[in-house]
């Protein structure tokens, strides 16, 4: 089977990855979601692949002869956001997989995610943070609002730096209508930061915040080319050079930075998946679907 990481790296669309990871994964965003007794029918939508049979309305069908997926919700709406970091490290590309980057990975991990919610029948939006700015797709359902999704995160590029608490307060109000299931995907790299302060508010109004932190295998053990040089992705500034005497404290570091990452996460019941993006991304997917996340 081709890995994952490769198939990220190649496919000409979303469409393809996503088919390839759901069908293996086989979880849901929330399991305790009800369907059938106990839950309100809302409305109609037309059949679109990937609904279960079980929904479809037999008797709409035989009057209409086309095929019609009954919409139920619960009294209590749970939208789920997808919030990606597209800031310039993001960008870091991978040194074992051709044309892999931590930008395709999250992505790539998002749109599984919102191709899970849409199979749910949840509402789901996104959120970009890209070149200091905010771009939002309000939330809501269907194969409509799925390829709305896809279409903002395949135009989406590494730009620029995260913005600041005043960039993010409209996003902020639109997810503070509904209960939320919220899943962030960031290197992680700018903590503590306006997105870290996002989250940890969304978390303390009692939403499902669940972060993914993405890292390339050259991050974790320094294993960069020899005598390449880096400047800050972010801000432009500086020229670094790891030489093979500075691998040691470089990785003591970076273990620290992202152990602080973890003991924030852990004080503010974030529930945090770390994960190297050259890994399958079934089995970092299933691990973030699984991970301990606080309700309430």
């Amino acid at each position: 089977m081709l890995q994952t990481s490769t198939l990220v790296a190649h496919a000409a669309n979303l469409d393809l990855v996503i088919r390839h990871v759901l069908a293996g994964l086989g979880h849901g965003i929330h399991a305790g979601r009800e369907r059938g007794a106990g839950v309100e029918f809302s409305e109609y939508r037309a059949y679109a692949p990937g609904d279960e049979w079980r929904r479809v309305d037999w008797k709409l069908l035989a009057r209409a002869d086309r095929y019609y997926v009954r919409e139920a919700e619960r009294d209590s709406h749970v939208a789920v956001w997808l919030w990606l970091d597209a800031s310039a490290s993001m960008g870091e590309p991978s040194y074992a997989v051709q044309d892999l980057d931590k930008l395709w990975f999250a992505r790539t991990a998002l749109a599984c995610v919102a191709a899970i919610a849409q199979r749910q029948g949840d509402a789901f939006g996104l959120v970009v943070c890209s070149g200091g700015k905010v771009d939002v797709t309000p939330p809501s359902r269907g194969p409509r609002q799925l390829q709305r999704v896809f279409a903002a995160l395949a135009r989406t590029s590494a730009t620029g730096a995260l913005p600041d608490a005043a960039g993010l307060r409209p996003a902020m109000q639109l997810m503070q209508v509904a209960p939320t299931a919220m899943f962030a995907a960031s290197d992680c790299l700018d903590w503590p930061s306006p997105l870290a302060e996002a989250l940890q508010r969304l978390r303390a109004q009692r939403h499902d915040v669940r972060l993914l932190a993405l890292r390339t295998q050259a991050e974790v053990d320094g294993s960069f080319p020899s005598g390449v040089a880096y400047r800050d992705r972010e801000s432009g500034q500086g020229l670094h050079r790891l030489l093979a005497t500075d691998r040691e404290a470089y990785r003591a570091n970076i273990a620290g930075h992202y152990a602080g990452v973890a003991a924030h996460c852990r004080r503010h019941d974030i529930a945090l998946a770390q994960a190297i993006i050259e890994q399958p991304l079934e089995a970092t997917l299933r691990h973030w679907l699984r991970v301990p996340g606080g309700r309430g």
